[in-house]
C-alpha cells in the first residue's frame, strides 16, 4: 500500500509519460504564487496584478466579439466580394436592377493603398488613375498652332464681361487661322468635358478605320448593354437593331447620342483605346473615365486639347482627306445651334460639338466668316445646376469675338 505522504510516481507507459493530476494541480499552484511573489518583490499589489491581467483579456474578448466582426462586414468581405448588391426593400417590390446599381458598394483597395493617385496623376489604364514616370517623347503625331501675339483688346473685352457673370467660371481660347492671333483665358485648366468628349471619339474611329482595324461600312448590335440615358433617341430604340458606323458617329455628333458613343468605343476597344490615342497624339489633360453619360464630370479636357484636336483635323499627317470630310460633314450639321452659333453673325458656318451636364455648359468648333475668315472657338463654362447665365455668357462672348476678328 501507498502512504498519503509519499510522492506521486510518475508512471511510464512506454513512451509516454503522465504526470499524475495531482502534481498538475500542485504545480499550477506553484506557478501562481510564484507571480505573487515576483509581484510583490517588484511592489506590485497581487490583487491590482489580478485586475489588469482581467481587464486586458475583458478589451480583446470585447474586440473579437463585438468590433471585428463589423470591421470584416465592411472591409474584408467588400473586398473578396466586390459586386455585392444591398437589397433594399424596393428591390423586393420588384424595383428594377437598373436602379438597383445605386446601392451597390464596394470598398476600392487601390484606392486604399494608392491614395496620392486620387490627386496627383499623369496617365490613365484600365479606368485608373496612375502616377508614372514621365516619358520624353520624340514626336507627336498633332502640330501645334504657331503664336504670334495675344488679342488684348479682345481678351479684355472678355474679362469685362466675366465680371457681369460672377457666378461662371469659364475658359476661352480662340485661335485666328490668318496671322496666329489668339486669345487665352484658362485655356488649360482642367473641366468636365460633357460630351464635347465625343469630338476625340469620332476622331480615334476614324484613326482606326484608316489604320484597317474597321471599316466606315461595319455594323453593331444595340444591345440593352450600350442602352444609355440622356442625349440621344437611339436608348428609345428597339433591342436588336443594326447600325452602321456611318449611322452611329452622325447620331453621335448631331444629336449627341450616348448609346451611339458607348457603342462605338466598346467597338474601337473600350475607354483605354481612346485615352491611348489621345495621348500618342499629344493630348495631355484629356481623358475618359466614365461610359455614358456622364453626368458627375468624371471625363476631363482642356479650352487647349480641344482647339489642338479642331486644328488637326485640316493636317494630312494626322487624318486623311476621306476622314476629314466625313468629320465636317458630321460637325457641320450639329442640332443644338444655341450655343457659339447664336452668337455669329449672318452666313457664317459653325463646325462643332456641344456638351452640357448641367453645371458645366460648353462648345468647340471651327467658324467660317463670309468674308473668308476662319477661326477655332472653345468656350467652357462651369455654372451652378442649369442656370441660363451659362448659356447667355458663351453666346455673348461669341458675339465679340466674331466681331472683333470678322469686322
Amino acid at each position: 500500500m501507498y502512504a498519503y505522504n509519499q510522492q506521486p510516481q510518475r508512471r511510464d507507459y512506454g513512451n509516454l509519460h503522465v504526470v499524475p493530476k495531482k502534481q498538475q494541480v500542485r504545480h499550477s499552484q506553484q506557478h501562481l504564487q510564484k507571480q505573487i511573489k515576483q509581484a510583490k518583490k517588484h511592489n506590485i499589489n497581487p490583487l491590482l496584478y489580478l485586475f489588469r491581467l482581467f481587464l486586458i483579456i475583458s478589451v480583446f474578448s470585447a474586440y473579437a466579439y463585438f468590433i471585428f466582426p463589423t470591421s470584416f462586414r465592411n472591409l474584408i468581405k467588400n473586398v473578396v466580394m466586390p459586386n455585392k448588391i444591398k437589397i433594399s426593400s424596393k428591390m423586393s417590390q420588384g424595383l428594377a436592377f437598373k436602379d438597383a446599381r445605386k446601392n451597390i458598394g464596394a470598398a476600392d483597395l487601390y484606392a486604399m493603398t494608392n491614395p496620392i493617385s486620387n490627386y496627383l496623376s499623369n496617365d490613365l489604364f484600365l479606368n485608373r488613375m496612375l502616377l508614372t514616370p514621365t516619358v520624353q517623347k520624340t514626336h507627336s503625331e498633332v502640330t501645334t498652332m504657331y503664336h504670334t501675339s495675344e488679342m488684348i483688346d479682345l481678351k479684355n473685352q472678355i474679362l469685362g464681361l466675366m465680371k457681369n457673370y460672377p457666378t461662371i467660371h469659364p475658359a476661352v481660347y480662340v485661335w485666328e487661322y490668318e496671322n496666329g492671333k489668339y486669345l487665352d483665358i484658362n485655356a488649360d485648366e482642367q473641366f468636365s468635358a460633357a460630351s464635347i468628349i465625343k469630338l476625340p471619339v469620332l476622331v480615334q474611329m476614324f484613326k482606326a478605320i484608316e489604320a484597317g482595324q474597321a471599316t466606315i461600312y461595319d455594323e453593331m448590335i444595340l444591345t440593352e448593354y450600350y442602352r444609355a440615358e440622356g442625349s440621344g433617341g437611339l436608348q428609345y430604340m428597339r433591342a436588336g437593331s443594326k447600325y452602321s458606323l456611318d449611322a452611329l458617329a452622325k447620331t453621335m455628333i448631331q444629336d449627341s447620342d450616348n448609346s451611339a458613343t458607348n457603342m462605338i468605343m466598346s467597338k474601337l476597344g473600350g475607354m483605354d483605346y481612346i485615352n491611348i490615342g489621345l495621348r500618342d497624339w499629344g493630348i495631355s489633360k484629356t481623358y475618359v473615365r466614365t461610359w455614358l453619360p456622364d453626368m458627375s464630370g468624371n471625363n476631363k479636357t482642356t479650352a487647349n486639347d480641344l482647339a489642338k484636336i479642331l486644328y488637326n483635323l485640316d493636317n494630312p499627317g494626322f487624318l486623311n482627306i476621306n476622314s476629314r470630310e466625313y468629320i465636317i460633314d458630321y460637325m457641320s450639321h450639329v442640332k443644338n445651334n444655341k450655343l457659339i452659333a447664336a452668337g455669329l453673325g449672318e452666313g457664317a458656318l459653325l463646325v462643332h460639338k456641344t456638351g452640357d451636364i448641367g453645371r458645366m455648359l460648353g462648345d468647340a468648333g471651327i467658324v467660317f466668316a463670309p468674308n473668308g475668315k476662319k477661326y477655332i472657338i472653345v468656350i467652357l463654362a462651369n455654372r451652378p445646376y442649369n442656370a441660363p447665365q451659362g448659356k447667355e455668357f458663351i453666346v455673348k462672348a461669341s458675339n465679340l469675338i466674331y466681331k472683333s476678328i470678322v469686322n
